[in-house]
């Protein structure tokens, strides 16, 4: 059910913009949040605060995978099973997993701990194979890693993630992407080694980004399709002199 407490809450997120409807989606996160689940109050509240129907609000909830129409675990445990996680051995954890946990996919353990999934791209290959804890980063995982990782969040011994805060339950994490901070984003590392090795290799050789013209002024903007092909030309072959120069 929606309290009272939520249902303001839910007033104050669409007040956040213009166009009050614009705020579904962290509303129908916040839903998760108090519900832990997208719930039949919860969708006809968003409707009654956003003057839309249910139908349309039961659209977009079920069209985005992160709204989920069941309860969900404590911990959302998401193997990444894209192609290059699977080759590395995204598929082989995600197995084992099922396996350990005695649950398929989608599914959430007896006990109301964890939830696993097997999740698409979650834009870290270079992290591979990588899982999510309720939406944070686990990196560089093994079968290994991956079966104490959710042992230890059964235990409720504290997990940190590789490349961010501890990690808190999964309706706090749901209340944090309703826009209502937790006071953990500065906690733990913001990129790992492998996102910064580029910008390593740039202080190395001194590269630094071209200037935008001999001036310093900003270039006019493309008026164009044609304008800003020539633009970007340009600017990629002043780089690319720039860089010969560096190697000789």
């Amino acid at each position: 059910m929606i309290d009272e407490t939520t249902y303001a809450e839910l007033q104050e997120i669409a007040a956040r913009y213009p166009e009050k409807r614009s705020g579904l989606l962290p509303m129908l996160h916040l839903v998760q949040a108090a519900d832990g689940r997208v719930t039949p109050e919860g969708i006809e509240a968003c409707a009654e605060i956003l003057d839309i129907t249910a139908a349309e609000v039961s659209g977009v909830a079920t069209f985005y995978t992160m709204y989920k129409r069941k309860p969900v675990g404590d911990y959302h445990v998401g193997v990444c099973t894209n192609t290059l996680c699977a080759v590395m051995g995204g598929d082989l954890i995600f197995d084992r997993l099922k396996q350990h946990l005695d649950v398929g996919n989608d599914e959430t353990t007896e006990d109301g701990k964890i939830t696993l999934e097997h999740v698409e791209c979650n834009a870290a290959c270079d992290y591979a194979p990588v899982m999510m804890v309720n939406w944070e980063f686990m990196d560089n995982m093994t079968v290994q890693s991956a079966t104490q990782l959710v042992d230890d969040l059964r235990a409720g011994t504290e997990v940190r993630s590789t490349r961010g805060p501890r990690v808190c339950t999964w309706r706090e994490a749901e209340r944090v992407l309703a826009g209502f901070p937790d006071g953990l984003a500065d906690e733990g590392p913001s990129a790992g080694p492998a996102s910064l090795v580029g910008r390593e290799i740039a202080r190395q050789r001194g590269w630094t980004a071209p200037s935008s013209d001999a001036s310093g002024s900003a270039p006019a903007v493309a008026q164009t399709k044609v304008e800003a092909a020539e633009q970007a030309d340009t600017s990629r072959a002043e780089t690319e002199t720039e860089q010969e120069k560096a190697d000789d």
